[in-house]
């Protein structure tokens, strides 16, 4: 399989981690010579063996690849790592390249990402090329690729145990063992190329074509968004009541998602009553229309411009999400912000929202301070000053309150909780317990609730 050159899916900066490692690998096995001798040291390392032959002098050395068994071992550490990361089984060889096929991003799979590329269009029929070639490395026998080296590694990945797999397994682990099925069913080339360029299509390509939400990193290099990985996948079925909430939320989303007008968010009110469940529910109803959600931490707001710079390039839906949003009196930040949001071209482009939380209305902390140019003390006529503070909060199109519910609907989502996780109590048994668990721990609310629920599952889980 020498053969390795590709005109889209070649080895570059942007390639996928580990597609140089694999192409390595494919690029330098071949089956060996036939009278080679293979043999390997205690280490499991292969080196040159001298057949001893009764034909006496000149009898010819044969030479095992060696760098080409470090490099398999490389490559396997690598698909061990992708396996455990993703928790999935079975043909790890067939899914691993599914994976730097679904990552790569390369003129042809941006492309498809942003519109479908006709089949009888030039990029189509030059991506053929690839796609055919790399649907005979995904249908090969990686045993063939080992002969020169005398491992028998790769082999293994063929039928791949991982323990408690199924159980564990990620939302991406299963959107890649899902591609990796239809593509090992293709009737021939045309249907491989068919069923990739829908997953370009409809997921897109890269990482944000695997995950749903994303946190920002920078470095003296600049900027890069980061997968969030340990996300749970929370729907809004899972916040009990919140009616009226969950459906401006999600009608205001719908909208977006549809190129409708919509609005910026600010979700505002008591703590621990969901106003963060709600926005990452969203991931849950609008991850494959093209949603995805940048979460952007109170240390990283000044990097905003740099992030909206990062993703209108690609063709994504995307809520810039700013959890406990609230500022200082000597805070200045919250300016740049108030451009943004008053409509500045960036922010305001068609693939970009921004979802703010707060635990207050009013986002920027006042003091008797900013009263003091009132002409008379019961005037009405508000400080400039605070004005300006006061302005922050109604650039945002749309606000929520999300209050902390009464005793009624605390035993409510009590109960639901209780059914949800299989706990088995009398009714005043867990109202009883409910109670008091409020008093001690921060009052009613729906975190309250979760916490509640967790003790009863770990006190639950010690009887056993």
């Amino acid at each position: 399989m020498k053969d390795c050159n590709f005109i889209f899916y070649r080895d570059t900066e942007q390639a996928a981690v580990g597609w140089h490692e694999t192409i390595k690998v494919l690029s330098a096995g071949e089956p060996p010579a036939l009278n080679s001798t293979v043999m390997l040291d205690n280490y499991g390392k292969a080196r040159k063996v001298t057949e001893s032959s009764s034909r006496g002098r000149g009898q010819a050395v044969n030479i095992v690849d060696s760098a080409l068994a470090d490099d398999i071992r490389v490559l396997a550490g690598m698909m061990v790592s992708f396996a455990t990361e993703f928790a999935i089984y079975g043909n790890i060889w067939q899914q691993w390249i599914t994976y730097m096929m679904m990552t790569h991003e390369n003129s042809f799979t941006m492309a498809c990402e942003r519109r479908t590329v006709g089949q009888s269009s030039t990029m189509m029929k030059l991506a053929e090329q690839d796609l055919g070639r790399l649907r005979e490395i995904f249908s090969c026998d990686p045993a063939a690729l080992e002969k020169a080296a005398g491992t028998e590694i790769l082999q293994l990945f063929t039928n791949y145990h991982l323990p408690f797999a199924q159980e564990s397994e990620s939302g991406p682990g299963r959107q890649i063992r899902t591609i990796a099925s239809r593509l090992s069913h293709a009737s021939d080339v045309r249907e491989f190329c068919r069923i990739i360029t829908r997953y370009y299509a409809s997921y897109g390509t890269g990482i944000y074509g695997l995950y749903k939400a994303f946190r920002v990193n920078s470095d003296e290099c600049g900027i890069r968004l980061v997968p969030v990985t340990d996300s749970t996948d929370v729907t809004f079925d899972d916040l009990v009541g919140c009616e009226e909430q969950k459906k401006i939320l999600r009608d205001n989303t719908a909208a977006f998602i549809k190129g409708a007008h919509a609005n910026n968010v600010l979700l505002y009110g008591d703590s621990g009553t969901g106003k963060s469940t709600s926005i990452h529910a969203l991931m849950h109803d609008f991850f494959e229309s093209g949603l995805r959600l940048v979460e952007i931490s109170k240390a990283e707001r000044r990097l905003l411009p740099q992030v909206l710079s990062e993703i209108k390039k690609r063709n994504y839906k995307f809520i810039i999400y700013l959890d406990d949003l609230s500022f200082e009196e000597n805070e200045s930040d919250y300016k740049e912000l108030k451009a943004m949001l008053e409509g500045a071209l960036e922010t305001r482009a068609d693939r970009v929202l921004i979802y703010a939380t707060s635990n207050r209305r009013h986002l920027i902390r006042e003091t008797w301070n900013d009263r003091s140019d009132m002409e008379y003390q019961q005037d009405i006529h508000h400080s400039d000053t605070m004005e300006e503070k006061l302005s922050l909060a109604s650039r945002f199109g749309v606000t929520i309150y999300y209050s902390k519910p009464d005793a009624k609907e605390y035993l409510n989502i009590v109960s639901k909780l209780a059914k949800d996780a299989g706990i088995k109590m009398d009714e005043q048994e867990l109202a009883d317990a409910a109670r008091k668990w409020e008093l001690r721990h921060g009052g009613m609310s729906g975190r309250t609730a979760r916490q509640l629920i967790s003790w009863l599952q770990s006190g639950a889980a010690l009887e056993e």
